[in-house]
């Protein structure tokens, strides 16, 4: 007997159907879907203090269920005390199974432990089907021991889905559960 995560089986159940009759598409394979979930942290101070990007691999890799690994900076830049090469961020990219569960998570547990929590901001769309949303704090996420917490730091969680417009893909998260503060689109 095998898992299948919760948002998986409402996708194909429940989301799939939906939006097959919503945009009138021939096939199901037509019906948009969420391919991955990347989440990046900027870590700007760690330029002078190499633990923070320790501690925030561990952090990034508690949230996700998956190793996190540092992003290295690409160029020199004199102005902020930067070096070609040195560890400047945290990145993890979420597939499959594992993605489905961070969904849950986030849309269940996280967002609804935010601060004055209206709603996300359904600006984040790229033009190409790809919606990003940031948080401000890591500490939103149960896993996470605040007593534990070195420095509280934002992220970037960035949706790829196979949608070829905004509208299509606004749908298919709107679906999924995310709470967008302007429902219609």
């Amino acid at each position: 007997m095998s898992y299948t995560p919760n948002l998986k089986n409402k996708y194909t159940k429940e989301i799939s159907p939906v939006l097959l009759g919503e945009f009138g598409y021939k096939s199901v394979m037509q019906v948009p879907r969420l391919e991955k979930i990347c989440i990046n942290q900027g870590v700007g101070a760690a330029v002078s203090d190499k633990k923070l990007i320790e501690s925030a691999i561990v952090e990034m890799t508690t949230i996700a269920g998956q190793k996190a690994v540092s992003t290295k900076s690409k160029k020199d830049i004199s102005n902020f005390k930067l070096r070609k090469g040195v560890a400047i961020g945290v990145r993890v990219t979420l597939r499959g199974e594992r993605m489905y569960e961070f969904l849950e998570r986030l849309i269940n547990v996280a967002l609804p432990r935010i601060r004055d929590f209206r709603g996300i901001n359904d600006k984040g769309f790229d033009g190409r089907g790809n919606y990003t949303l940031g948080v401000t704090e890591q500490i939103i996420f149960p896993e996470i021991n605040i007593d534990k917490v070195s420095r509280i730091m934002g992220m970037d969680i960035t949706f790829v889905t196979d949608a070829p417009t905004d509208k299509e893909a606004f749908a298919l998260l709107r679906e999924f559960g995310l709470p967008f503060k302007n429902q219609k689109k």
